[in-house]
């Protein structure tokens, strides 16, 4: 396989990807392109290589940069702006999990934590089984947050030793 395959392959691969993360196609292929690329790209640049509008190009490098995924910059003397991707793996995957952290988790620990407060009768079927079911998830979700917590803290090395070691 020649590179303009295999980066095409990347580019599809990590657009598929990135729905998983909770993103849109696009703007996964618009941040597989960033982080393969060696140097920072136009707006124009990104619009030819992935046969996407200028609306849907900025839209998705908005995004972009909201996720903190990658950065624009100015060039002296040039009115274009430029963008690139942070190419470490390590920042990427804990960005990820921080944003979806914060747009996933963080609400679902509010609406928990505010149901857990719910009053009632103990002896009643329905509420003892309500009770149980949002403290154990509620339980649950606290774990994940402390886990996440950990990781977008940590250090790569030390983290996947702290993990590792919970499987041995």
């Amino acid at each position: 396989m020649e590179l303009p395959e295999a980066k095409q392959k990347f580019i599809e691969s990590w657009g598929k990807l990135g729905s998983e993360w909770g993103i849109n196609r696009t703007m996964a292929q618009v941040h597989a392109l960033l982080l393969l690329s060696p140097e920072a790209l136009t707006t124009e640049d990104i619009m030819l290589e992935l046969n996407i509008s200028r609306g849907n190009a900025n839209m998705n490098l908005r995004d972009l940069m909201d996720w903190g995924l990658i950065d624009k910059q100015l060039k002296p003397g040039e009115r274009k702006e430029y963008f690139f991707a942070d190419k470490d793996t390590w920042n990427i995957a804990r960005q990820v999990a921080k944003e979806r952290k914060r747009r996933e988790l963080d609400p679902v620990i509010k609406v928990l934590n505010e149901l857990s407060t719910i009053k009632g009768d103990d002896k009643d079927p329905a509420y003892k089984t309500f009770k149980k079911s949002v403290s154990d998830i509620n339980k649950l979700a606290g774990n994940v947050n402390k886990t996440l917590e950990m990781m977008l803290k940590a250090e790569e090395g030390w983290f996947w030793k702290s993990i590792f070691k919970l499987f041995k």
